[in-house]
Order: C-alpha cells, then structure tokens, then sequence
C-alpha cells in the first residue's frame, strides 16, 4: 500500500491494513487516529510510540494474532489476513530437520503452559534452530520478564512489517 493510499482510506480500510501488522486493538485505534501520515518514517514513529502506551493486556492482544513458530497449518486456518508476513517471517523453520520442528512444536506448547502466550519472538532471519535456542534460553525466565520481552520482540515485527508494507508514492 502506497502512504497516498493509507492516508486516503477509510477508518475501516485503515484499520483492517493496521491489524494485519498488529492485532492489538487500541493499538490500532490509535494508529488510525493518527493518520494522515507525512511520511512512512511517521507512521513508524507513530507505530513505536503508541505501542509504548499498551499495557498487558494489549500486548497479550497482539501475541494472540500469532501462530506458534513451525506451526504452518495453524497459520494457514487460523490467520488468513496475516499469513503471508508470518510464513515469510518463519521462513528459516521450512529447511528445519523434522526433529527440530518437533522440539519447537514441543517446546512452543511447553513455553504457552508456563506464560499463558504463546514464544514471541522476531524471527527475520533467524534459522528454526536459532529460534529452538532462544526458546530454550527464554522459557525459565518469570512470566513479567516473558512479557516485557514478548513486547519488545511484537514491536520489532510491527516495524518490520509496516516498513515493507508501506511504500513511498
């Protein structure tokens, strides 16, 4: 989507564009009383400051708008509007062994159990193993911690996927 485009939608165009990079919806709200945009780098700044006034809930919002990592068939049912930034963002679990996926589909739940969210995590870039490893490193954090972290990582995500959603006219 162009900014020319993003500025000239509807509340509800704009709205249903910023929930595919973010499911929180006061998060969304805020975002699309913001607009118009003068530029994408406002509407990154914009992104970055009001997710800095989300609190849990919100945050707990958002993570539910994700599929767990290695998860394919659940991205594909469950997430039709963003699946395509997901797959994309999880594309280093496709050349996992299946051993790997099962440990990250083992420890996802295990991980969910203990945090009540699923493991948020930017994974741009990163191979299934690095993710299996940041996981593991991550899981015997408190939850607090879990959280704090997991907010940081969404962010980080939104960023990304609002800068290569959004193109200059």
């Amino acid at each position: 989507m162009t900014l020319d485009e993003l500025n000239q939608a509807s509340a509800g165009q704009r709205a249903d564009f910023f929930h595919n990079q973010c499911a929180a919806s006061r998060w969304i709200e805020r975002m699309v009383a913001s607009a118009p945009f003068a530029s994408k780098e406002a509407v990154l700044i914009a992104a970055r400051q009001h997710w800095g006034s989300m609190n849990e809930t919100d945050w707990r919002e958002a993570f539910d708008g994700h599929p767990m990592i290695g998860n394919i068939d659940s991205l594909r049912a469950k997430y039709q509007s963003s699946r395509g930034h997901s797959s994309k963002e999880q594309s280093g679990v496709e050349a996992a062994s299946d051993a790997t996926l099962q440990a990250l589909a083992d420890e996802n739940q295990a991980y969910l159990d203990r945090h009540g969210f699923i493991f948020i995590v930017f994974a741009s870039g990163k191979s299934a193993g690095q993710m299996l490893d940041q996981l593991r490193a991550r899981i015997h954090n408190s939850t607090g911690q879990e959280l704090k972290l997991a907010a940081a990582q969404q962010l980080k995500i939104t960023l990304l996927r609002l800068d290569t959603q959004i193109t200059c006219n």
